[in-house]
């Protein structure tokens, strides 16, 4: 029997699991929240699409929240944006039809094919970040996920290796390889021949 003042052993774990989820709970809102708008970017560039971008991220949340116990505090964003990446090229492969994601001078020349757009057409879109948009969103996955990671989330080549799960020599190469490709973009170079008053 047990006296008024202890716990059975199965209230013992229930008052344990409680507390658990309480900490889980809270390791989540510190280590995850803060990261959500990042992985959310990621995830719609990626993806092109706000809606798929969302699905992605709470994805990307249900198995952080499951392997939360694998992160450190210091590590949370690329820990998370690594997780974001997966999640998305599960997504990708039931989702969508094969890209360009060879890591090679054809990857280039295929996603700077100025025949695919009228530059004319793409200096009449609303702004600057429009084409941008699409200038970045038209680079193979290969590339455009280095370049967003870099650019756009400031994380360091070591950082991007780890998420990307590749050497840092080839971090180096692609984002070379992107802003190759973001140079010769139509898209972008219609916007600079407006502005020079003239057609590229």
């Amino acid at each position: 029997m047990y006296s008024r003042g202890n716990k059975s052993p199965r209230r013992q774990v229930r008052h344990r699991q409680r507390a658990s989820d309480v900490s889980t709970e809270s390791r989540f809102r510190a280590l995850v929240l803060p990261h959500l708008d990042a992985a959310y970017n990621l995830a719609r560039w990626l993806a092109r699409d706000p809606h798929d971008a969302e699905d992605v991220v709470q994805d990307a949340c249900v198995r952080a929240l499951k392997y939360l116990d694998a992160v450190r505090g210091a590590d949370a964003k690329p820990w998370f944006l690594t997780i974001v990446r997966r999640a998305f090229y599960d997504w990708y492969r039931s989702n969508r039809s094969p890209e360009i994601v060879r890591d090679d001078g054809l990857a280039i020349d295929s996603a700077v094919d100025e025949s695919a757009i009228d530059p004319a057409q793409a200096a009449e879109r609303r702004g600057n970040s429009d084409a941008l948009e699409d200038a970045v969103g038209n680079l193979p996955l290969v590339y455009r996920e280095v370049l967003l990671l870099r650019e756009m989330e400031e994380l360091s080549y070591k950082e991007i290796a780890h998420i990307v799960d590749i050497p840092i020599g080839t971090v180096m190469s692609r984002l070379a390889r992107a802003r190759a490709l973001l140079q010769r973009s139509p898209f972008l170079r219609a916007i600079v021949a407006e502005r020079a008053g003239g057609r590229p």
